[in-house]
């Protein structure tokens, strides 16, 4: 079975010594190390055709995994560990733990894609977090400059000033997660995030998740250990920890309600400029993406095509058969059908 090789680059903004990596692979001043997981089975090392698959809050890129090994056989499959979580390097400064450095990481990631090898087709997979960080892509078009910066001239938060895109985004999927997100969800979500937790085992910890994630949907209990295995670190003092930094819930605790309608207004604002061809994936019980936003968005801007998924909340893991389905019917189709 295909297993996938796992990468770092360099991106704006200083980590933190503190993190569970520490300085093992030091990374230069003002620059932190983002991990990837890339797949590919085409037998072509530099496939002309990636796929991005970006994940959720707290999750890491190794979720992606069934996913990706589908896609594998058609395209370069590239899941990084946003910063904060995974084998991501930690921020220095826990401010930065927000939309505009994630995209700022993603530009720099897709900057070095494309000096590997020229980048011909573009597509992103983004589940909740990760489909906000590919709306701020998306949705500006002519993102950057017509110079790369050198490293130490990028700025740590904000897009515009980076450089461009290698090629626009074609296909666009949105996995459970839309510009307008719903306050109870995040109210939800921040009764356990940045929580301090200790785990005697993996099967401990799985549990424990579930007891949080149960909104994922049916999985089988051998698909739940697989999903959690790679969400928790050892301790040095033993014992397991979630891997990710506890940080990331400071900005994420000082949303206000005020403050999430302001950005669900630029959110729909960029949602208005994307030009991908747009796929919505909703879970039929999410409490994070209402159906009326939904709705919404099959009707304005890309007028994205809208699925729902019995039995599953926020977020569909894609793991089930009909969910993989979905997103590579959707990316590997013919332009013609596509557009159908």
């Amino acid at each position: 079975m295909i297993e996938p090789t796992l990468n770092y680059v360099l991106c704006p903004g200083a980590a933190s010594e503190a993190g569970p990596h520490g300085r093992a692979l030091a990374s230069p001043q003002a620059q932190h190390r983002m991990a990837y997981w890339e797949w590919n089975s085409t037998g072509h090392p530099a496939h002309p055709h990636v796929v991005v698959c970006v994940h959720g809050l707290t999750r890491q890129g190794r979720d992606f995994d069934t996913l990706a090994r589908a896609l594998s056989r058609h395209a370069r499959v590239i899941c990084p560990d946003v910063v904060g979580r995974g084998q991501s390097d930690w921020l220095d400064d826990p401010a930065g733990y927000q939309i505009p450095q994630y995209a700022a990481d993603m530009l720099a990631l897709l900057g070095h894609l494309q000096r590997q090898a020229p980048v011909q087709t573009l597509d992103w997979v983004g589940t909740s977090m990760g489909g906000l960080i590919g709306m701020a892509l998306c949705g500006q078009p002519g993102l950057g400059v017509a110079d790369e910066p050198t490293c130490a001239d990028r700025p740590a938060t904000g897009v515009g000033s980076l450089w461009p895109l290698a090629v626009p985004v074609r296909r666009l999927v949105l996995n459970d997660v839309g510009p307008a997100i719903e306050w109870d969800a995040l109210q939800r979500i921040g009764q356990y995030l940045g929580a301090p937790v200790r785990f005697d085992s993996l099967q401990q910890a799985a549990d424990a998740m579930w007891a949080i994630s149960s909104s994922f949907g049916p999985h089988t209990a051998a698909q739940w250990l697989e999903l959690s295995r790679p969400m928790v670190r050892a301790l040095p003092t033993g014992g397991l920890a979630l891997h990710y930094d506890p940080a990331i819930a400071q900005s994420f605790g000082a949303m206000t309600p005020e403050a999430s309608a302001a950005g669900a207004r630029q959110l729909w604002q960029l949602y208005d400029r994307i030009q991908a061809r747009t796929l919505l994936l909703r879970g039929a019980q999410s409490d994070l993406l209402a159906p009326e936003t939904a709705q919404a968005m099959a009707r304005r801007g890309p007028k994205a095509k809208l699925v729902e998924f019995e039995g599953v909340g926020h977020a569909p893991t894609l793991m089930a058969r009909d969910q993989v389905t979905a997103v590579t019917d959707f990316l590997l189709a013919p332009e013609e059908v596509v557009a159908a």
